[in-house]
C-alpha cells in the first residue's frame, strides 16, 4: 500500500474520542463514514467566507459560490470518469437519485405490462420506488434471487430479462452481506434486450474504483456521506441524452428557463433537475473529500479492505459460533461483514460492542426481504474503510468473545444455517 491507516487516522478528530470510556473502534461505515478535516475545514470556510446562493447573484460571494460549486461538481465527474460534469445531477442522497430516476424517468417511459427486473438483495431505497410506479402504471416487478451463498443466480437472471423488460435494476454491492455484483454482466444482460440500466452504487463507489464510460449504464447513483463527504449531498449520474429526454423531478426556482402563469421552459441539464437552493457548503465540501479519496486511490483502499475483510472472517470463524452471510471470499466481496451471534438477539450484540468502545450496526438494514430470505429478523454488521487498522479487526473478535461471555453461550451452541 502506499499510504499508512495508521498516519490516515490521524486526518479524522472524531477516532480521537473516548466512547464508554474506551478507544473508539468505528466499524459503521456502510451506514456512513467519518469525515477527515479537510471536509470540515472546508465546509466551515465556505461559511465563514464565502456563503451567498449561487447563480443568481451579481455580486462577488455569489460568483465565489457558485465557482467553488461548479469546481466540486467537476470533480466527481473527474472521479467517475464521466464525459461531461452536466451529467452529475445532485440530490439530497442516494435515495432521493433513485427516486428522481422512478418519478422523472418512469413515469415518461414506464407503461402497463412493462417488467422492470430488480434483485432480492436490494436496500428498500432500489425498492419501494419501483413498488410505486408498478402500482401506478401496472407495470410488472421481477427478481433476480439470491443463492444461499450471498451471490445472484446468474441463470435466473438470463430468464428473468427478457423482451418485456423495460429496466434493470440492481445494487453493484450489497449493504447488507458485502456481496460485489457483477456489473458488466448484468448491464450486458439488460442491453442484450434493449433494457434501461440503473446501478445502486452507494456502497461501490466509496471502496472502488468507478468508471461510469465502462459500465456504460443508464443511472448510476450514489451518496456523499458514505465516502468521507457531508450528509445531505448525493448524486445522480445519467447519460445526458437521457437526462434531456426526462421530465422534471422537482418543480421551482433554477430549474426554469422562462414561467409564464398557464407554462413554462425548463433549464439545461443538470440545473433542469435541482430545483430550489442546493446543498452548495455540502457539495463543495464532498469537493475535499473526492481529493482525499483521489490522492490515496482507490485500488490502494480496496487492496485495504480485502486484507481487513480476509482476517476479519478468520476471526469469525475462529470464534466457531459466528454465522456469517454473504461470500466466503473477500475478493468477492466487500469490507462489510453482517454475522449474528448464536440466537442472541442482534440489537444486544450492537449493545455488547458499544460497550466496549466499538460502533458497529444491528437491524434489517433496510433489506426487509433479503432479510426473510436469509431466514433471519436481522444481523449484526461490522463494516471497513480506509482508516480501519487490524487493530480494529482484532477489536471485532474482542467484541464476540464479549458477547458470548456475557450471554454464556454455551460451547456446544451451533451457528444458525
Amino acid at each position: 500500500m502506499s499510504f499508512d491507516p495508521r498516519a490516515v487516522r490521524k486526518d479524522f478528530p472524531v477516532l480521537s474520542r473516548l466512547v464508554r470510556g474506551k478507544p473508539l473502534v468505528y466499524l459503521d461505515n456502510a451506514a456512513t463514514s467519518q469525515k477527515p478535516s479537510s471536509v470540515i475545514e472546508l465546509e466551515k470556510t465556505f461559511y465563514e467566507r464565502h456563503n451567498a446562493n449561487i447563480h443568481r447573484g451579481v455580486h462577488l460571494l455569489s460568483e465565489e459560490s457558485t465557482a467553488m460549486m461548479d469546481e466540486a461538481r467537476a470533480k466527481v465527474a473527474r472521479f467517475l470518469n464521466a464525459a461531461s460534469a452536466h451529467e452529475i445531477v445532485y440530490t439530497r442522497n442516494a435515495t432521493e437519485a433513485l427516486n428522481l430516476v422512478a418519478y422523472a424517468w418512469g413515469r415518461k417511459f414506464i407503461k402497463a405490462g412493462d417488467e422492470i427486473v430488480l434483485t432480492e438483495m436490494e436496500h428498500h431505497s432500489n425498492l419501494v420506488p419501483w413498488q410505486l410506479l408498478s402500482q401506478e402504471k401496472g407495470a410488472i416487478l421481477k427478481f433476480i434471487p439470491v443463492t444461499p451463498g450471498g451471490s445472484l443466480e446468474l441463470e435466473s437472471a438470463r430468464r428473468q430479462v427478457g423482451p418485456k423488460t423495460r429496466l434493470v435494476a440492481f445494487t453493484a454491492m450489497s449493504n447488507a452481506l458485502g456481496t460485489i455484483n457483477p456489473v458488466p454482466e448484468l448491464l450486458a444482460l439488460a442491453k442484450e434486450h434493449g433494457a434501461a440500466t440503473l446501478v445502486d452504487a452507494s456502497q461501490w463507489t466509496p471502496h472502488l474504483k468507478t468508471d461510469v464510460q465502462a459500465w456504460d449504464a443508464d443511472f448510476v447513483a450514489f451518496s456523499a456521506h458514505k465516502m468521507l463527504g457531508p450528509t445531505g449531498i448525493g448524486v445522480l449520474w445519467a447519460k445526458r441524452k437521457i437526462l434531456e429526454a426526462m421530465n422534471p423531478f422537482l418543480g421551482g426556482g433554477d430549474m426554469i428557463q422562462e414561467v409564464f402563469l398557464d407554462r413554462s421552459t425548463y433549464n439545461e441539464v443538470p440545473y433542469k433537475f435541482e430545483a430550489g437552493t442546493p446543498n452548495i457548503a455540502g457539495a463543495i465540501a464532498f469537493g475535499a473529500a473526492i481529493d482525499y479519496l483521489s490522492k490515496i486511490g482507490m485500488d490502494d483502499v480496496r487492496r485495504h479492505e480485502i486484507e481487513l475483510t480476509r482476517r476479519a472472517l478468520e476471526v469469525a470463524a475462529e470464534e466457531g459460533q459466528v454465522t456469517v452471510y454473504g461470500p466466503r471470499e473477500p475478493e468477492l466481496r466487500g469490507g462489510v461483514i453482517s454475522f449474528n451471534v448464536a440466537d442472541i438477539h442482534p440489537h444486544d450484540v450492537g449493545q455488547v460492542f458499544d460497550s466496549d468502545g466499538i460502533a458497529i450496526r444491528a437491524g434489517h438494514h433496510c433489506c426487509q426481504p433479503l432479510m426473510r430470505k436469509l431466514k433471519v429478523g436481522g444481523t449484526a454488521r461490522a463494516s471497513f474503510y480506509l482508516y480501519n487498522t487490524l487493530e480494529d479487526v482484532d477489536a471485532f473478535g474482542r467484541g464476540l468473545r464479549k458477547v458470548k461471555e456475557f450471554f454464556k453461550v454455551p460451547a456446544e451452541v451451533k451457528p444458525r444455517a
